[in-house]
């Protein structure tokens, strides 16, 4: 089988915390090329422009995938769950 440069992933978003007040939704559902990366999700969802562009500002924002803590490095594949939420911060 060839290999197709047009396949694409569906993966779903949730937004946590000040993020989801922030960006004033809980979750959606995007479809990105199939080699992808978390920080491919984050370019794509700054480039939404606003509040979006945010996401690639000073402020970290933490990442899981599937719920497991992940680094912006990491492969994204079809049905993952990404989670983003700012650093939890204590005293």
């Amino acid at each position: 089988m060839a290999n197709d440069n047009t396949a694409t992933i569906s993966i779903t978003v949730r937004f946590f915390a000040r993020l989801r007040e922030q960006l004033a939704t809980e979750s959606l559902s995007l479809s990105l090329p199939s080699a992808s990366r978390v920080s491919d999700l984050i370019d794509t969802l700054a480039a939404k422009g606003d509040q979006w562009s945010e996401l690639k500002g000073s402020a970290q924002v933490m990442i899981a995938v599937n719920q497991t803590m992940a680094r912006a490095s990491h492969p994204l594949v079809d049905g993952d769950e990404v989670a983003l939420f700012p650093p939890v911060t204590g005293g």
